[in-house]
């Protein structure tokens, strides 16, 4: 019986591409498209010899194609090759499973490697049926991979750990200046971090605030890193500042997507605040942080706000997210909730 290959990790699965380790299915399946072709590009451009392309590797659409026909393809002898690789890209647009599930239930193929890229969900692994055809997969040896998207917290560690591969160094605030301009969207994350380092010469590959003002366009004066760390502060006049400039250049954080992270903040500091270790070590691990550094921001922080005030912030943020949303708000506009729900803060 083929080894059954669970939860691996996208960096086991590329390792194991790398050195030639194939499975005979690989079911790639989420809402982060990103992983989901970097696996399939990997497989497409490195198994086979470009001579013997031609007539072993097949890439079909599931607009175009049914789960029957991908299977027959599937089941064909290689010509002249170790392998033939068929890859379906837009699988989510397929209806029927149960040809794939009877394919993995009885035979795969040894010498076919088939790649199913299911993109912008994930089948529900709740469901009888569905559980049975992953099951299956993974019985015979295949690949089920769930491509989730990195939240909020994951993105500056995802930054740093890319640059790092590339051998190019990024401080905690440029990545974090990264993330909160770009956000969640990987393609378009990793696209401005290789523009990015196109732009570093060969003598200094890191990438500080300033080179991130220059090829990304966020200000590093004015940004929602600077914005939170003037509320950890309690600087009233920088965060006025900063508040006022993304008002007047309409470059700056929305306040839909700021609220998310200010009240991250004050919910991991109303838990710090009751914690009986609040050293950065025991922070660090409470918190599960990604060092002392950002431990510091909440020691700051519990000295600046009580546990009282920690409480009605949380509440006014909310608040302020209900009224953004149009609740008990007919017309105040999105500047003028986020000074209110700045001044608040602050006061």
């Amino acid at each position: 019986m083929a080894e059954k290959k669970t939860g691996m990790t996208f960096d086991v699965i590329m390792r194991n591409l790398k050195s030639r380790k194939f499975a005979p299915v690989y079911f790639l399946m989420g809402e982060e498209a990103y992983f989901i072709d970097k696996i399939s590009d990997y497989i497409a451009d490195n198994v086979l010899p470009v001579e013997e392309r031609d007539f072993n590797q097949s890439i079909v659409y599931g607009t175009d194609y049914t789960m029957v026909q991908v299977v027959d393809m599937a089941r064909r002898y290689p010509m002249m090759s170790e392998y033939q690789v068929v890859i379906v890209k837009e699988a989510q647009n397929l209806r029927d499973f149960s040809a794939l599930e009877k394919y993995a239930a009885t035979q795969v193929m040894p010498t076919t490697i088939l790649v199913i890229c299911y993109k912008n969900g994930s089948l529900d692994r709740k469901r009888k049926g569905v559980a049975s055809l992953l099951s299956k997969i993974e019985a015979a040896g295949g690949i089920v991979f769930e491509s989730k998207k990195k939240s909020e917290r994951e993105l500056p560690g995802f930054i740093e750990n890319y640059l790092k591969a590339q051998g190019v160094a990024i401080d905690n605030k440029s990545s974090q200046m990264i993330a909160d301009h770009i956000g969640s969207d990987l393609n378009r994350l990793v696209s401005e971090l290789e523009k990015t380092m196109l732009s570093l010469p060969d003598s200094d590959r890191r990438i500080t605030p300033d080179i991130v003002e220059r090829e990304i366009g966020v200000s590093k004066e004015f940004n929602a890193y600077e914005l939170q760390n003037a509320i950890i502060r309690k600087d009233v006049f920088k965060a006025n500042q900063i508040i006022k400039y993304f008002d007047s250049t309409n470059k700056g954080e929305s306040l839909y997507s700021f609220i998310p992270k200010v009240f991250r903040y004050f919910q991991n500091l109303m838990t710090a605040y009751n914690a009986p270790d609040k050293s950065p070590a025991g922070l660090v691990h409470l918190l599960e942080l990604r060092g002392t550094w950002a431990a510091d921001e909440y020691i700051l922080g519990l000295r600046n706000y009580s546990g009282k005030k920690i409480l009605q912030i949380i509440s006014k943020i909310r608040e302020i997210e209900a009224k953004s949303k149009g609740l008990d708000n007919p017309n105040t506009k999105e500047y003028d909730l986020f000074r209110e729900l700045i001044f608040f803060i602050l006061h």
